[in-house]
């Protein structure tokens, strides 16, 4: 079910999350379809997240924002393409390369007394080799340290690889096309930003194998949602995924479609990622337990058994 509604307001908009936005020149939604695309959040009981480019808006425009409940991506969610020495605002994202997360880890780990909460978004995760492994691991090591003398502290800030596992007891992923959904300044509707992109890019549509075409939209607001197969989008319908317990991995589809041309399937490389980020919880949570502040009875946290794979499709049958 719908929860959560993109708009992209131009098509330089921050990229926030693996995709890159590739668009250089500036395409302001126009006005009109900007209040056609609240209204349409409004219909469905949709939170609105704006999505900004790096120039202020007209004044007519800021009006029309402000008219209801929302977040900026881009303002209130500051994104950096690289590990800034301070960070400001109380929500960030970081969008880094995975040699990049694992030679700044020390860098990241001083950004986290800073913020109430951090995203680390790896950009190159189709490039990951195997042999990385064990420096992901190490670095995000160093951080599980940090984010344990923090809370000896009193701290408590989030780090979404490490701790959003910790509070979750079910699949709590992107779910771009299922929980949320994208309007680009063209008044069409997309599963996520990234579809929009590859679609100005001219990048053929692998979602219809009937057509050599880079039409990735699903939908418009005038004609409505008309998402193909859309089942196909829901865990249910995810036989790996559906039983798996790195609950906090994105399981972004865009990437899925772009390395296994499966929307529902993901690749080695993010179950990899997921998983090494989801054993790095288990030792949190671990070393957390051993605080005499901790009480894991009333925490409300999650349980992580240990496991031995790092990729659930080596050990399909055992499911």
């Amino acid at each position: 079910m719908l929860q959560y509604l993109v708009i992209l307001l131009d098509d330089t908009s921050v990229a926030y999350c693996h995709a890159e936005n590739p668009l250089k020149e500036r395409n302001l939604i126009p006005l009109d379809t900007l209040k056609k695309a609240i209204l349409f959040g409004m219909k469905e009981n949709l939170m609105i997240q704006y999505v900004y480019p790096d120039y202020e808006l007209p004044k007519e425009y800021n009006e029309v924002i402000e008219s209801i409940d929302h977040v900026k991506i881009g303002r209130d969610v500051a994104v950096y393409n690289e590990v800034p020495k301070a960070i400001i605002a109380e929500n960030a994202v970081l969008r880094l390369s995975i040699d990049e997360f694992i030679a700044k880890q020390y860098d990241i780990a001083a950004l986290l007394p800073q913020v109430t909460r951090l995203n680390i978004c790896l950009t190159d995760i189709e490039s990951f080799k195997d042999d990385q492994a064990e420096d992901y691991k190490k670095a995000l090591a160093t951080l599980n340290a940090v984010l344990v003398n923090l809370y000896k502290s009193g701290k408590q800030p989030q780090l979404n690889i490490l701790t959003d596992r910790l509070q979750l007891k079910e699949m709590h992923n992107c779910g771009a096309g299922d929980s949320n959904i994208t309007i680009a300044p063209n008044g069409k509707f997309y599963l996520c930003p990234a579809f929009y992109y590859d679609e100005k890019m001219g990048i053929s549509n692998r979602m219809n194998h009937h057509k050599q075409s880079s039409e990735r939209s699903v939908g418009d607001l005038e004609a409505g949602l008309q998402i193909p197969n859309p089942q196909l989008l829901k865990l249910d319908h995810a036989p790996l995924c559906r039983i798996c317990d790195a609950y906090h991995c994105n399981r972004c589809i865009w990437l899925n479609q772009k390395l296994t041309w499966d929307n529902n399937t993901p690749s080695h490389q993010q179950c990899v990622i997921a998983h090494l980020e989801r054993n790095a919880a288990r030792d949190l949570l671990e070393k957390m337990k051993s605080l005499s502040t901790f009480d894991f009875e009333r925490s409300g946290l999650s349980t992580i058994k240990q496991i031995d794979y790092l990729d659930p499709f080596d050990v399909r049958e055992q499911f």
